[in-house]
């Protein structure tokens, strides 16, 4: 599968302009779907006050916002670096079909966007990570999973 440079390039630009306006960080992502672009997104993390607020996240925000749909099927995404740990993970929710990206995560790393301590604490167990994380009320929480499983109505994801 190959991707198209015109797409790549917007997204790169993104992710240039981003920076030099000072808006945030070197992250730009675009979302295609049938040779058009659907939506486009830029890192706004410092801007908006939210850690969650990459590239990608933004774009595909703006897709399902411009289609109507929390899935992007059919669609490609253009990221002008390899996505983190959450983006890729938000690309894969999304259900995108295809990832094409520039910059490779061992470049965001040179640029001071490390992410590999986040893959790494990913392998760890549990009770070993950085960040405590402590299973609670475990019996008690999983009566909204029979609530969901119940709902005649639900729309599954």
């Amino acid at each position: 599968m190959q991707g198209n440079p015109i797409f790549m390039e917007k997204a790169i630009a993104l992710a240039t302009e981003n920076v030099t306006s000072g808006r945030g960080g070197p992250f730009g992502a675009v979302i295609v779907r049938d040779g058009e672009i659907v939506a486009t997104g830029a890192n706004l993390v410092t801007a908006t006050n939210d850690p969650t607020a990459h590239g990608e996240i933004v774009a595909i925000r703006n897709a399902c916002a411009a289609l109507g749909d929390f899935q992007l099927t059919g669609c490609h995404i253009y990221t002008s670096c390899e996505p983190c740990p959450m983006c890729l993970a938000a690309i894969y929710w999304a259900r995108c079909d295809a990832i094409f990206y520039g910059s490779c995560a061992a470049d965001a790393a040179a640029a001071g966007f490390d992410d590999a301590f986040l893959y790494e604490e990913l392998k760890r167990p549990i009770n070993q990570r950085k960040i405590p994380t402590v299973n609670l009320m475990r019996e008690r929480a999983i009566s909204s999973f029979n609530a969901w499983r119940a709902q005649a109505g639900r729309i599954d994801y």
